[in-house]
């Protein structure tokens, strides 16, 4: 099973001249008439086939992998006010060894944390394949100058950061400013350097309609994200299966049309081990089986661990253990 992958294809300007996408961001207009001219969004077809994939039965053989898949797909999260050194290095831990019990279970892909909180979960992974993620942009909400954004970018990558979860301007972006979000983005893709992967954060629940969605996942990938995430997890309304898999189908056409592939993270809601195999069915189905590994698909979600362990014990051992069997996060 897959756990690591081969450093990301850099973006490839003559493939993006080829396919016509070499002028699209020259100017506000341009981008607002590529964006616009995307094809709009199906809701009810959209939601049917999310809804339809839903419904795959997975046989046992095929559970247990999907189930050390998933696992190893999973970003441990902590960003609460709260946070500590002490509670970031046990999330690293368990990142590393999610079931101390049992060494052939899969590492976590990363641990995600806030830019000061960096230092700390480098030092509880040093030695392993786990990445450290730092939030940056003023998250969850990205109400911050561009100065103050790109200040916690700089700290978070300063701080030894694999990877850098930014947050779009939705206000910006809602209110039609389309070049201003694609500017932040390049200019935090240009500051996270070659050393830290960036994620793009839509924040769907804010984005309102399907068409906003393609739209952010098409702008974001333009602007030079290597990921782009759903959600901050923060909000009402966070990872679906509908609008994962518009996400999906995003990305699957980019490639198709620039050859540069990027990665998807839902985050936020996917709590059981039942959730993340619909997802991963939804990964297979629609952008196909390159992206089914954690080096280009991730799951936003600390609970869901736990229970991927207690579904991968009950395969082993025929007994469901139950919570008490698994580590608090």
């Amino acid at each position: 099973m897959p756990t690591t992958a081969p450093a990301a294809p850099a973006p490839d300007a003559s493939a993006a001249s080829a396919s016509g996408l070499a002028d699209v961001t020259a100017s506000d207009s341009t981008l607002r008439r590529f964006l616009h001219g995307l094809p709009g969004v199906d809701a009810v077809g959209l939601e049917a086939r999310a809804a339809s994939l839903g419904t795959r039965s997975i046989k046992t053989t095929a559970k247990a992998y999907a189930l050390d898949l998933a696992i190893s797909m999973v970003d441990l999260t902590t960003l609460e006010g709260a946070d500590t050194p002490g509670k970031v290095r046990a999330l690293g831990a368990k990142a590393v060894h999610p079931d101390p019990t049992d060494r052939a279970t899969p590492s976590a892909a990363a641990v995600c944390v806030y830019p000061d909180m960096v230092p700390f979960a480098k030092e509880a992974v040093a030695g392993s394949d786990v990445k450290v993620a730092s939030v940056a942009t003023a998250f969850p909400a990205g109400r911050a100058s561009m100065a103050v954004k790109l200040a916690d970018v700089r700290e978070a990558v300063a701080a030894g950061a694999d990877e850098v979860d930014m947050v779009i301007d939705r206000g910006a972006f809602l209110s039609g400013n389309y070049l201003k979000v694609h500017d932040e983005i390049t200019a935090v893709k240009e500051t996270c350097g070659t050393s830290a992967r960036l994620k793009v954060i839509f924040e769907t629940g804010e984005l309102s309609t399907y068409d906003n969605i393609r739209r952010a996942s098409w702008l974001g990938m333009l602007a030079g994200a290597d990921f782009i995430k759903t959600s901050t997890g923060k909000v009402a309304v966070n990872a679906t299966p509908a609008n994962t898999l518009l996400m999906l189908e995003a990305v699957r056409d980019f490639r198709a049309q620039t050859g540069v592939q990027i990665g998807v993270k839902p985050a936020g809601g996917i709590r059981t081990a039942k959730d993340a195999i619909k997802f991963l069915v939804l990964v297979n189905e629609t952008a196909g089986a390159d992206w089914l590994d954690n080096h280009w698909f991730r799951f936003g979600a600390s609970s869901l661990l736990n229970d991927l362990l207690m579904q991968r014990q009950k395969l082993a051992t025929g007994r469901y253990s139950g919570p008490d069997y698994v580590t608090v996060d």
